[in-house]
């Protein structure tokens, strides 16, 4: 038998890789951030028409040029700042962005400062990389904790990984967090990878700060957009990394190595859900916000956990008192009818949590809450150190 690389290996071993299996019948599932809603119209009868009109061979490598040209605009808007469409590279969703991107601008032994708990790709990348991965506890709060990431910076410190809103503790971060992180970054010579997928996704009348509009940051920064969450396109699998100074083409020699080209058709959905006015993604946030409060009334009272209302996105990162690992906690769950997260999946900080996503139904909601509910307060009875 042959053996695997070192970096398959590696990744094999990861949280993520062994959470992978799909839960049986009878099982609610609030394991996956896959919006329920369905696709909107509109940009279903445009890929149709597209699929119509012949897009059905390759597109060129960098993307669709009036899609990255709507991107670019988009950008401009945006960022007061000039942007063309040879600053956008067109990915297999934001995963490709972000492959793209750090497979491009990381060397094995390079170091990766990952603000955590935060979403696992970007770990699994490091380490098929070989570059160091360095997770940086947040705040109580999960905000960023700067003095502990500024420590923790050693000189072959490259990359800083951001998701905010943040996959999976909810937390939007705020300007002034952010400003102080710019400093940094611009201070060690740093790049900062942006993922921002949820960034629409957002309550209580919080305000989204990008990092493209960051003093000092917008020339450092390797921007990574999805069009899964904010459109409900998990399942077309488009998105795009956009970066200035030439930085964009860079993450799409690294993209097209591995990937090839995207979709024609899908591109072509993609540029009617920006260039259609359309309240679809406003409906699926006041849904959001109304299934946000739901679990917050059966879980604000419920015995053995702890929890605190998302800023944004639609994850609880649920905290449970019982005396066991996360991963243990996710399993004695799934026996007892729910798909949840292990939080050790996103980071040592994630250890004594659970991740539920709020992408699906209020009855499924409804129905998963109690059940974490009940789990949660047998497993804290039933504890040692309860029982003690």
């Amino acid at each position: 038998m042959r053996k695997t690389s070192a970096a398959v290996a590696r990744l094999s071993q990861s949280e993520r890789a062994g959470q992978s299996a799909a839960p049986g019948p009878g099982v609610v599932r609030m394991h996956q951030g896959d919006p329920d809603f369905a696709t909107p119209r509109h940009i279903l009868e445009a890929l149709n028409d597209a699929l119509e009109a012949g897009y059905t061979h390759y597109a060129p490598f960098q993307g669709d040029p009036e899609l990255r040209a709507v991107v670019a605009e988009g950008l401009a808007r945006q960022t007061g700042e000039t942007w063309t469409a040879e600053d956008v590279a067109i990915t297999h969703g934001g995963t490709g962005a972000v492959y793209g991107a750090m497979v491009a601008y990381l060397d094995p032994g390079d170091q990766v400062l990952i603000p955590e708990p935060n979403y696992s790709l970007y770990g699994d990348v490091a380490l098929g990389i070989g570059a160091e991965a360095t997770f940086v506890p947040s705040t109580e709060n999960h905000h960023l904790d700067l003095d502990a990431l500024a420590a923790m910076a050693g000189p072959r410190a490259k990359m800083v990984i951001l998701c905010n809103p943040c996959n999976p503790t909810g937390a939007v971060l705020h300007r002034d967090e952010l400003e102080d992180l710019a400093r940094f970054c611009v201070e060690r010579d740093i790049l900062v990878l942006a993922d921002e997928a949820y960034d629409h996704i957002l309550y209580d009348g919080r305000e989204h700060v990008s990092a493209l509009s960051l003093p000092g940051l917008l020339d450092r920064v390797l921007y990574c957009q999805t069009f899964s969450k904010t459109f409900a396109m998990t399942g077309l699998r488009l998105g795009y990394l956009a970066a200035r100074g030439g930085m964009a083409n860079a993450g799409l020699i690294a993209h097209k190595t591995a990937a090839g080209q995207i979709n024609s058709s899908v591109q072509r959905a993609g540029l009617a859900a920006l260039t259609t006015q359309a309240d679809d993604a406003a409906t699926m946030l006041a849904e959001y916000a109304a299934r946000r409060e739901l679990l917050d009334k059966i879980l604000a009272s419920a015995e053995g956990i702890a929890w605190r209302k998302p800023e944004g996105t639609f994850y609880a990162f649920v905290k449970y008192d019982a005396d066991m690992p996360a991963r243990e906690f996710t399993q004695f769950l799934l026996e007892r009818g729910l798909a949840v997260r292990s939080g050790s999946e996103f980071g040592p900080s994630g250890e004594g949590y659970v991740r539920l996503s709020f992408a699906t139904s209020r009855d499924q909601i409804e129905e998963g809450a109690k059940r974490l509910a009940s789990a949660a307060a047998e497993a804290s009875r039933s504890s040692p150190a309860v029982r003690s």
